[in-house]
């Protein structure tokens, strides 16, 4: 088993790979949600969403964890925070869907001064 890092291609290509499912079974479990699909068929979907978030926050540590403190790094730790809280908040679990949703487009097209500042240097950090 090769214990060599993974290069900026392979990180980006698992990257790639992992938000497209993540979109995907985001974008299922909000549609199910809001259509009134049984809680018992859409819980998959919901740690599906998890699942996926998870192992993108993964990727993104690999390369270190100053990400954690930047506006992108935060973003993605409230969107998680909120699917979590979902098996919890069950009646607010639409509004809580549209958020995350909400969350997510505004992380990924906010300008780079907010998504790579820090909150810990209070400047950007790249």
């Amino acid at each position: 088993m090769s214990t060599q890092p993974l290069s900026l291609l392979e990180r980006r290509t698992w990257n790639i790979a992992c938000r497209t499912a993540h979109i995907a079974v985001t974008g299922v479990l909000l549609g199910g949600h809001v259509f009134g699909n049984s809680a018992s068929g859409l819980r998959p979907w919901l740690y599906g969403a998890i699942g996926t978030g998870v192992v993108l926050v993964a990727l993104e540590a690999y390369s270190g964890l100053r990400w954690l403190h930047q506006g992108r790094g935060i973003l993605v730790l409230v969107k998680l925070a909120l699917l979590l809280v979902i098996p919890f908040a069950w009646d607010m679990r639409v509004p809580i869907l549209f958020a995350v949703v909400a969350l997510a487009s505004v992380g990924s097209h906010m300008p780079a001064r907010y998504r790579y500042y820090s909150l810990i240097a209070r400047e950007v950090v790249k």
